[in-house]
């Protein structure tokens, strides 16, 4: 069996109190959790912090522990030969056993040992996670399926890689990059310890017809010159279904032509307005009538948009 200095493992004196002995675990225990330690050896660390701390921290353990007298760290050792008889369980062999084990296992063969306290309760770590979602997931609110994956600690202080999988709900009135906060979500607590946070970012996929800022919303509106010119009823689609929208003649283009609350929803129940910015298409093919009528136009019309030019 190697030998473990537990007392060197907390950097505390053998001489320490119980106070001692509990404030540097707390402090050893949170520097090297693995939820916040970034220390590739700090899982390994911290298991011996544990151990040490669950040793020590008990009065008969700790006893035993110092009859075992002082030796170098990973020196091979037999406990003194009356030791199980006074401390241990007497069929306990003492081949091939780690020391953590055989504390782990110890008992009194005259008493049970007495209340060990409380451990330190550590809480656990808090994540992000991103997320998209769609314009319309957004205006109508959305439940996402989140699967991520965390360190844990089980009972027996192995450290398992175990995955979260749950269903979250998006309110609408969500806006494009807000942090949303799932309480308790996170990593899991250590020793009691609150379980921690996740905060989830949301971002919008880009849409194929309409871009955002804030809570308007725009959208090009493709228009015919005669459209622009003479003045049309026509339909935009909105994410709550198409609208008529009423375009007035000699609209240019550019022109912001605005369907009042149309936009995304806000948390106070009101919207935001979706914005049509008229842009004039003309026809890449012709019609004989078509470039009949717009050469009669042009050779009536006294309209120069380059007047200014002069």
């Amino acid at each position: 069996m190697k030998f473990k200095d537990y007392y060197k493992i907390l950097g505390v004196a053998r001489t320490a109190t119980n106070d001692e002995i509990k404030k540097a675990y707390r402090k050893l225990a949170h520097q090297y959790h693995p939820d916040i330690s970034k220390d590739p050896a700090g899982e390994e660390r911290f298991k011996e912090i544990g151990e040490a701390y669950a040793t020590l921290k008990d009065t008969e353990k700790r006893a035993a522990y110092d009859e075992l007298g002082r030796h170098p760290s990973g020196q091979e050792f037999k406990p003194p030969p009356d030791w199980a008889n006074q401390y241990g369980n007497q069929g306990f062999s003492f081949e091939d056993i780690d020391l953590s084990d055989l504390f782990a296992g110890f008992s009194s063969g005259k008493r049970h040992t007495q209340h060990q306290g409380r451990d330190i309760p550590i809480p656990g770590q808090d994540y992000e996670l991103a997320t998209q979602i769609s314009l319309e997931e957004a205006y109508h609110g959305v439940t996402v399926d989140l699967s991520f994956t965390v360190p844990e600690y089980n009972h027996q202080g192995q450290l398992k890689h175990v995955p979260h999988t749950f269903k979250a709900r998006i309110p609408k009135g969500v806006s494009n990059g807000q942090k949303m906060l799932l309480r308790g979500k996170g990593g899991k607590g250590f020793h009691g310890g609150r379980d921690g946070n996740l905060y989830l970012n949301i971002s919008f996929i880009p849409h194929r017809l309409f871009s955002i800022k804030d809570y308007d919303l725009f959208i090009d509106l493709p228009l015919t010159p005669w459209e622009a010119a003479l003045g049309a009823t026509v339909k935009v689609p909105t994410l709550q279904g198409a609208v008529n929208l009423k375009v007035p003649a000699g609209t240019s283009s550019g022109q912001k032509l605005r369907i009042s609350k149309r936009g995304m929803p806000k948390h106070n129940q009101e919207h935001g307005d979706l914005f049509a910015i008229a842009q004039i298409v003309v026809p890449i093919h012709l019609s004989d009538r078509e470039r009949v009528l717009l050469k009669e136009l042009t050779d009536i019309s006294t309209f120069n948009p380059r007047a200014h030019f002069e």
